[in-house]
Formats: C-alpha cells, structure tokens, sequence
C-alpha cells in the first residue's frame, strides 16, 4: 500500500521547513488532498500544461515543484483559457500539487547551494539572512558504558555544533534512580526492585531542524527501555540562514572567463554581463531566480560579481556605477534543483516513484 500525502509533505518540509519562507510567499499543498495516496511523483521547476500531461502519462498523482501554480488571487475560471484549462486538467485527473519556493531556496542543499555548488564556490555563507535558527539543548541521561556510543550517534545525527566546532557537548556524573514495574524488561536491574546507576547527564545544542533526526540516533544507541532526555528552548540566535550564497573562486579569474564557466556549469546557451570583460574577480554571489533587487547585499559582502537572473536595465546601470559586476544567466537555472528534490525524496521515501520532469519550462530562445 502506498503512503498519504501527509507524508511526503513531510519529507519536504524536513528538509525545507515552511517558517523558511518569505513572508506571503505562495508555498506548500496548492491543488489536491493531503490524505490522497502517492502513486507517483512527478518533480518539476514550474507546472504547465506540458507538465501536467507528462504527469498523466506517468501515472503519477503528485507533482512537487519550485514555482506556484497558483501566484496571484484567481478571479475566475475559465477553462477556455490557459489557466483555467490548466486546474481543470488537475481537477480532472486528481493530482496534487505542491510548492517549495523560498523555503527551497533558504534550507540547507536548497536551490542557491546546488547553484553556488556548481560553480565550484568555496566557503559559502548565506547573502541575506531573513531567518535564524530556533535552537534547542537536549539533556540525556546514560549510563557510563553507553556514554560514548550515545553521543557519537547523536553528533553524527548533527547535534553538537557550534560554529565551525562540532562535537560539543557537556558531561556530568551522577546516579540515576528506577524501580522497573511488572511488564518491563530493563536493561539494567530487576522487576521490583530500586535500581541506582552511575549514569551520565549528556547536554548539547541542537537546531530544532535536525531535533528528530538527533533523537531518534539518541534513541537507537541508548540501551534504556524507557530513556530520559528533557529539550529546553534557547534563546541564543541559531545559524543565519537566507537566499542567495557568497563565496569564492578557487582562483580569480576574468569576468568573461567567469561568464563561460557559468555557461557551461549551468548548461545555458548565453549570459549576459555587465562589467569590464578583463576585470579580475574571485568573490562571487549568487541568488536564484529573480535576484536584481538584492544587488546591494552582494556589494555588503564584498562581492566581485554577483549572478542572478531577470536583471532590469536600470538595476544593471546602478550596478555598474557602484562597481559591481553581474552575470544574468536566467531564471531557469534554477531547474538544477530537480534532481536535488528527487534525490531527497528517494532517501525519505525509497517505496515512492520519484521522476523528474523532462519539459523545458524555459520560455526564452536565443537566435
């Protein structure tokens, strides 16, 4: 039997959970039931009416996406007319369809890592933060010769990070007390009578992301029956996260050398740029989709160029006045999140067929 919906709801919003978003932005189930059973999985960047056919013809009853299919108020529908013919076409054939925008583009491996990635950037950090980390401190209690187990297993799960430093935790010793009642089967001890254990108060940090996954790691190497961990929320501000990456270059290199590596790693046909072909940069930003507006954070981070798609004349003109140079490659890049999500999908999901969408959602040629 197949899973519900909810589930792979869940499985993307473990990864891009929705307070990532930007305030308004049109995310999560757009068209459909939550409770309808996946039979397929079609991923896409945008959803037309190529892709909903190919959907049909997959079979598949959920489509994922990065772009809403519903962005604006819908004042009427009418199916005569693209749109509408569009939700009809949905309605009709009962598929689900479901968006990860700004969330996608904040998370961890979302869309600006994959692109800062295939551009070979190194030491990213995030260009601008809109978010920060909720964190949390899990306190478990081991008995000593478990301590080891239980805290590699939670770090390696990822809680204990901070900064650059991972591992951190604090230990203290102490006893632990229990009575194992009829019915259970205690590691340690026997039914009826008190137990006391020379156990081990484990604490570290976790960001409440990954607190699941920390856990249930905690869980598996914890030889207790029944464990006791407590969770405090913290008020210390956890890791900035935010659209867009900067980085740099493994070398500098010309800004028209920089425009063919951008060619080539994104597999476009052309760029536009702005800025001395001849100039030297290394520091480079980058924001999927549309990112012109935020041109300003590039030039506060120090930034040689800065890569986003749908650049305006007159934003490239300020650009160039403050000394910024730009690689506008497009909006469409943005389609290497696709096999990101399908990968993602597959390991959450390995019962699902997952399938990304083989139609050029592109509207741009070049002669």
């Amino acid at each position: 039997m197949g899973i519900q919906g909810r589930e792979l709801i869940r499985a993307m919003e473990a990864w891009a959970p929705t307070r990532l978003a930007v305030e308004k932005d049109r995310i999560g189930l757009q068209v459909g039931n939550p409770d309808a059973e996946v039979r397929g999985v079609l991923v896409t960047l945008d959803v037309t009416e190529d892709v909903v056919d190919e959907a049909i013809r997959l079979g598949a009853n959920w489509i994922v996406a990065h772009h809403a299919v519903i962005y604006k108020p819908v004042s009427s529908l009418r199916t005569d007319r693209p749109a509408g013919r569009l939700y009809q076409k949905l309605l009709q054939h009962q598929i689900q369809v479901y968006i990860a925008h700004t969330n996608l583009d904040t998370a961890d491996d979302g869309v600006n890592d994959v692109l800062a990635e295939r551009l070979g950037l190194q030491e990213t950090e995030v260009l601008l933060p809109h978010v920060h980390e909720r964190l949390k401190k899990i306190v478990v209690f081991v008995p000593e010769d478990h301590h080891e187990a239980v805290l590699n297993a939670m770090c390696e799960a990822g809680a204990g990070w901070i900064g650059q430093y991972s591992h951190c935790t604090f230990n203290v010793n102490g006893t632990g007390t229990f009575l194992p009642r009829e019915g259970t089967n205690p590691y340690i001890g026997e039914q009826g009578k008190l137990e006391r254990v020379k156990e081990i108060r484990l604490e570290t940090i976790i960001t409440e992301s990954i607190q699941s996954r920390v856990i249930q790691a905690m869980l598996n190497a914890h030889p207790y029956e029944e464990v006791a961990y407590d969770l405090y929320p913290l008020d210390n501000p956890g890791p900035a996260m935010g659209l867009g990456r900067v980085g740099h270059l493994p070398q500098p290199v010309t800004l028209r050398e920089l425009a063919e590596q951008v060619k080539s790693a994104y597999e476009i046909e052309g760029v536009r740029f702005v800025g001395e072909p001849d100039r030297q940069v290394r520091r480079v930003a980058v924001m999927g989709g549309s990112g012109g507006r935020f041109y300003s954070a590039a030039l506060d981070k120090q930034a040689d160029v800065y890569i986003t798609g749908d650049v305006d004349f007159h934003t490239a003109q300020d650009a160039l006045a403050d000394g910024l140079c730009l690689i506008d490659p497009g909006h469409h890049v943005e389609r290497w999140i696709v096999p990101r999500v399908c990968e993602k999908l597959r390991s959450a999901l390995p019962d699902v067929s997952v399938t990304p969408s083989r139609v050029n959602t592109n509207p741009f040629r070049f002669a």
